[in-house]
Formats: structure tokens, C-alpha cells, sequence
């Protein structure tokens, strides 16, 4: 009897798994796991799996503007005749790589001898065709130039021999060259979600769209917690004018309204990227501010936190070490509330043009560049961005509400 008593006090869960496993059984919790946990890592990789991996995915074909989802041309990449550009995995999967090759849309392409002609891609009924002709070395090599621009190359019957940026002479056949060419500079480009008015993939946009708006939530969440857990746990255990004061505070930032006051600091702190991020943070931290404030001043009042300043504890170890961690879950919950918030305010700033500027992709910033078009045959353009926006919100809030039920203490309670 005594054994199976123990038996069933070791294998009873802690509170904290019981919540964990009320929180797997969610299924719209499990859901919206999966989808910040992907767009999490699309913001992480970046440049690495983008389509387009050039800075900024920048990379415009004004030939192929406002093409559909599924469109796919075909493209000579021409060498450029200077030297590569290289950067090691970690630079280009933050910033990018700018591109070693001219890529150029074509039509058709004849081999003629050791050159090559190509069709310029277009659409225009009754256009005139533009035609251009490369050398097979210039595409495929970066060949020197001399002080006219004249690339350094010759032909020796069925011998090319050509000289690299770097001064060196190699020699290669006309068959071995054309084949290079056709395999290697003659490719396919593929838009799976079409392109926008500038001719940029606009799959490579939202990939890259996904980090701004991640990283603003993270970084703007960071902030508010690290002002309101602070300001709300010195307010809520001290009590007296500090708390007065506090409160004061707290009333005056809550009055103003959130956009208001986002686009008040933006101007302050100026437009751009980290701009965005400091302007939304400091918005975000009342609400914090005042849950914290509310658990504390009702813990404090707790035998435990007695305790502690009976056996003579500092006030800094019982605020950190014995209040703040009874106090994470409701400011978990609404750091899941705010960030979907954050994401809001910052598609919000872009859209009117003081959040980030372009030509960093931000998914505020590409509704406003598209919704002219909603009224036109090219609405997918606008409502991709606005759908990927509502996914991003919704998953935050639907996790917050599934954080909210794991994490009530009666309900786990009651089940443990």
C-alpha cells in the first residue's frame, strides 16, 4: 500500500506539463505553431532559399512586369566581366549577393559561329523585335576589357582564346564553348507567384517580407517587456508615489492612440528599418505594464513573499527570484496578443509610407505599391500579401487564446 502510494506521488506531472499537453491537444494551437514555426524559419534562412537572392530581391525585369502566378521565361545570363562577387553564407543569408550575370529575357536565340543572337522577350502586338548579339566567350567567360571596352578575345579556326578580368589567356574549342553556353547560360526562369509592376518575384517579396515583419514583432515584443515587466513590478511591490507615479504614466501613454503615437515617434526617430522596430516597441509595453503591476500587487501580499523578507532577502531577489516567475503566464499570453499587434503597425506604417522604406520588401509596403490593382485583372497581387498578413495575425492570436486556456491554473489544476 505504502508502495503504491509513492508510486502515484513520483509519477504525478508538474502544473507547467500538464499545461504543455493541454496546449498539444489544441488543434488551432497546434496549427498556428506550424505556421510561425515556417515562416520563422523562411525568416532565418532568407536570401538562401529565395528565388530571387539578390539584395533587397531587387532584381527587376521590366519586360516581365505583372506577369501571373505560374509564369516562366526564358533567360541568357551574361557574365560580367569583373571580378566575382563573394560573401560567405552567413553575409548572404542576411543581406544577399549581388548577381554575377546580366540576366536577359528572350524569345528565340540562333547560334551563329562563335556568336550568339537572341530575340528580346515581348509581349507588344506589332512590336518590332529587338534583336542582340553576344560573343559565346562574353557570355559564358569574365573577359577583360581594354580602355574601349572591347572585350579580349580571338578565334583561331575552331581554338577561342580569350583573356580573363585577371590577365590570364586560356583557350577553349567552339563546340566544348557552344555546348557551355546552351547547358549552362541558356536557362528557364520560373515565377511561381508572378511578378510585380517593376517585373520582381513577388514569391521572393513575401519570403523576404516575412522577416521584416518577425523581426519587428520579436524585437518590439523585447522591448515592451523589458519597460513593462520592469516599470509594472517596481510599481505593483512598491507601491506608494513610485506606484502613483507609474500609474500616471501609464494613464497618459494609454490615452494617446496606439497608431498616433507610433507615427509620433516614427517622426522623431526618423524612417527606416530599426526606426520601425524602436517606435513600435515603445507603444507596446503599457499593456504589459499594467498586467504585471496588478499580479504583483496581489502576490506580494502572499505567505511566501512574507517569508522571504522574514529570513531577510533583498528586495531585487524577491522581485526577480520568487515574483516574477508566478507572473509569466498572463504576460505570455499578451506577448502573443502583442505581436500579432506589432505585425499590424508595422504593414500599417509601410503602408503609409514611414515604415520601411523601400526598396526593402515589407508586406505594408507591397499592398500599397499593388492595391491600385485590385480593381484590375491583377488583384492577386495585393490580396497575396493581405492573405499572408491575416495568417500572420491570426496564428499569434489563435496561439495566444490556446496559451490563455493552457496555462489557466484552476482548469490545470482541477485536471492534475
Amino acid at each position: 500500500m505504502l508502495f503504491r502510494r509513492k508510486r502515484k506521488e513520483y509519477s504525478s506531472s508538474p502544473l507547467s506539463r500538464l499545461a504543455i499537453k493541454r496546449l498539444l491537444r489544441n488543434s488551432s494551437a497546434l496549427a498556428s505553431m506550424g505556421i510561425i514555426a515556417v515562416a520563422t524559419l523562411i525568416a532565418i534562412l532568407g536570401y538562401l532559399i529565395t528565388p530571387d537572392s539578390t539584395p533587397d530581391v531587387n532584381q527587376q525585369y521590366l519586360e516581365l512586369a505583372t506577369r501571373k502566378p505560374g509564369f516562366k521565361a526564358n533567360m541568357l545570363k551574361l557574365r560580367n566581366n569583373a571580378p566575382p562577387k563573394e560573401h560567405n553564407l552567413f553575409y548572404r543569408m542576411l543581406f544577399g549577393a549581388p548577381s554575377n550575370y546580366e540576366e536577359i529575357p528572350y524569345s528565340s536565340y540562333k547560334i551563329d559561329g562563335a556568336f550568339l543572337t537572341i530575340t528580346e522577350y515581348t509581349d507588344i502586338k506589332n512590336d518590332i523585335p529587338i534583336q542582340k548579339q553576344f560573343h559565346l566567350a562574353d557570355i559564358a567567360f569574365a573577359l577583360a576589357t581594354d580602355a574601349t571596352g572591347k572585350i579580349q578575345v580571338s578565334r583561331i579556326g575552331d581554338q577561342i582564346t580569350y583573356k580573363l578580368y585577371d590577365g590570364t589567356m586560356h583557350t577553349i574549342g567552339l563546340k566544348e564553348l557552344r555546348q557551355k553556353v546552351i547547358d549552362e547560360n541558356l536557362t528557364v526562369r520560373r515565377f511561381p507567384l508572378g511578378t510585380d509592376r517593376y517585373g520582381r518575384d513577388m514569391l521572393s517579396q513575401l519570403m523576404i517580407g516575412t522577416r521584416v515583419s518577425l523581426s519587428v514583432g520579436f524585437i518590439a515584443i523585447a522591448i515592451s517587456l523589458l519597460i513593462g515587466i520592469t516599470l509594472g513590478a517596481i510599481a505593483g511591490y512598491f507601491g506608494g508615489k513610485i506606484d502613483q507615479m507609474i500609474v500616471w504614466l501609464i494613464n497618459v501613454v494609454w490615452s494617446v492612440p496606439t497608431l498616433l503615437l507610433v507615427i509620433a515617434i516614427t517622426f522623431v526617430l526618423g524612417k527606416g528599418f530599426w526606426q520601425v522596430f524602436i517606435a513600435v516597441g515603445l507603444t507596446m509595453w503599457v499593456e504589459v505594464a499594467r498586467v504585471v503591476r496588478g499580479q504583483v500587487l496581489s502576490i506580494r501580499e502572499k505567505e511566501f513573499i512574507e517569508a522571504a523578507r522574514a529570513l531577510g532577502y533583498r528586495n531585487r531577489r524577491i522581485i526577480f527570484r520568487h515574483i516574477l516567475p508566478n507572473v509569466m503566464g498572463p504576460v505570455i499570453v499578451i506577448s502573443a496578443a502583442n505581436f500579432a499587434s506589432a505585425i499590424l503597425l508595422e504593414a500599417g506604417l509601410s503602408f503609409l509610407g514611414i515604415g520601411v522604406q523601400p526598396p526593402t520588401p515589407s508586406w505594408g509596403s507591397m499592398i500599397k505599391e499593388n492595391y491600385g490593382y485590385i480593381i484590375l485583372d491583377y488583384a492577386y497581387l495585393a490580396i497575396m500579401t493581405g492573405v499572408a498578413i491575416m495568417l500572420m495575425v491570426l496564428a499569434f492570436m489563435l496561439l495566444g487564446n490556446a496559451l490563455r486556456d493552457a496555462l489557466d491554473v484552476k482548469t490545470v489544476a482541477s485536471e492534475h
